[in-house]
Order: structure tokens, then sequence, then C-alpha cells
């Protein structure tokens, strides 16, 4: 069971963890035998699972901190799942700005730690 200020303060640590690219900050998100999608769909060698593998992932090609922004908003919490709905926005690195829209489903723990993860995202067509 988890409640609006644990997911509040999970995607906090989220973005926090995304921006400095430390895999000790990245982990602490995660539970041991957690699973993490990237899309909806993903399955087989396409999904993390296990802390070490989330960290490897994130990790394996890094997005530079200062090149991308995360708007999110806590949509809602139901026992143990988070629903939260964001928009990141690159710079222009030589491939154009891109934006994307997201949709977090964060399973939490007692403890606060995502057990498993799964994104819906959508890039904004170019203009």
């Amino acid at each position: 069971m988890t409640d609006a200020a644990a997911f509040d303060r999970w995607l906090e640590s989220y973005s926090d963890a995304w921006r400095s690219n430390d895999g000790e900050r990245i982990g602490a998100l995660f539970t041991d035998d957690a699973v993490y999608r990237w899309h909806p769909y993903d399955d087989g060698d396409d999904i993390a699972r296990g802390r070490d593998a989330i960290v490897r992932a994130w990790l394996e090609e890094p997005d530079d901190p200062g090149s991308w922004e995360l708007a999110y908003e806590r949509v809602a919490v139901d026992g143990d799942l988070g629903v939260a709905r964001a928009v990141t926005t690159y710079a222009d690195t030589g491939q154009g700005e891109r934006a994307y829209h997201n949709i977090f489903l964060v399973r939490l723990d007692d403890e606060g730690r995502c057990f498993d993860f799964v994104e819906y995202f959508m890039r904004v067509p170019d203009a």
C-alpha cells in the first residue's frame, strides 16, 4: 500500500536520480527483484529484471543532465499503484528539440521502492 506523499517522493527521487547518473541513487529507487519496462509491450530481453539490471540499463547511454527537463504530476494512487503524467523535453543537441508525453505506472512496496515500472511515451511530432 502506498499513498500520495510516498509516490510524490518517489517521483522526485526518480527525477533526481536520472539527472545524477549515479548508480546508487538509481538503485535506491528499486527493489532487488524489480521489473522495468520502457514500453507496455516489452517482453523477454527488452525488460530489465532486477535492481542491478535496471541500473546498468539506465547508465548504458545516460542523458546529459543538462540536456532535458522533466515536468510531472501525480494522477492517481490506488493500493500499491501510482500513476503519473509527465512531459520530457530534450534541448537541441544536434537532433533538434524533442519532447515526449509520458505515463508512468509505478508499483511501490511498503518502503517506497518500486517493484514494477511501466512507461508509456509518445514523441511530440516535429512542428
